[in-house]
Formats: C-alpha cells, structure tokens, sequence
C-alpha cells in the first residue's frame, strides 16, 4: 500500500529542491533554449519565469512570444511541478532514490488555451498538481504578464510510473 502524504504538510529539502531546479534549468538543453529559469519550487506549487529574445519572437511585427515557447514553457513547469510533489509524497525516502522515479515522467495528454498575445519583457508561470496518482498525474498550468495578466492557461497530464 502505498503511503500518501499531505503535500501542504511536506517542506521539501533544499538539497532536493536544488537538484529538481538543476534538472529544470540545466540538464533538460531545450529549457537552456527557451531561458527558463525557476523562482519558487514547493511540494504544493512552482513558478518560473522567461525573458523575452528575439529568439522567442512568433510574430514579428507585434514581437509577441511564439505558441510553441507558452506551450512547451507550460508543459515544463507542469512536469516541474510533478516532480516536487513526487518528491513530498516519498519524502521518506533518500534525495537519489525520489530522483530516479523521475525517469518514467514523460507528458501523455496537454491543452493549452491562448487567452491572450504574449507582448512583453518577462512573463512568469505558475503550475499545481491538482492529483497524484500513482501512475498519473494531473496539473493546471498560467502564463502571466508582467503586471499578473492571465495570457494563457494548460491542463496537463503526465505518466509517473
């Protein structure tokens, strides 16, 4: 049986956390493309944000942020997310061991809804899990401007075993 832990109730180790940000920032290369960069990182909640360059542009007269970098943004602060509420729910076990469940983590379903044009300097996202399961995981992702506007929105769901 497998023993389930309030994530609320959970403050996961610095170490822990600074290994899930390496592998967010550094050790995925496309994240190092898109210049994503963590700010917070809780067993309930991450957030990230990304500065725009020119690289991101989708639509050079409105240099508005590409589709595909809100879509693959969100579905990576979504994966993130997993990630630290796998790490709460085996909070028991040792930092490597939680580490090495994350090598079955791979997105199985994403909607993205495009609320908004991303115009802008810097945009921060916001992911939860809303259910861990034991093979599943389901999120909600936010794509906000500068000033907290709400541009986009993802749902995901990822494979965790």
């Amino acid at each position: 049986m497998i023993k389930k832990t309030d994530p609320s109730l959970v403050t996961l180790e610095p170490e822990f956390i600074a290994a899930i940000v390496d592998i967010f920032e550094n050790k995925v290369v496309f994240n190092r493309t898109l210049g994503l960069k963590a700010l917070a990182t809780s067993a309930t909640e991450v957030t990230a944000t990304i500065h725009m360059r020119p690289e991101l542009v989708g639509h050079y007269a409105y240099n508005r942020v590409h589709g595909g970098v809100i879509s693959a943004s969100l579905d990576t602060i979504g994966g993130h997310a997993v990630m630290a509420a796998m790490g709460a729910r085996h909070i028991d076990e040792p930092i490597a061991k939680r580490l090495e469940r994350f090598n079955k983590l791979g997105t199985i379903d994403l909607r993205i809804d495009y609320l908004r044009p991303a115009i802008g300097e810097i945009f921060t996202m916001r992911a939860q899990v809303l259910r861990l399961g034991s093979r599943v995981a389901s999120t909600r992702m936010e794509f906000l401007a500068a000033d907290g506007t709400l541009l986009s929105t993802g749902a995901a769901a990822y494979i965790v075993s």
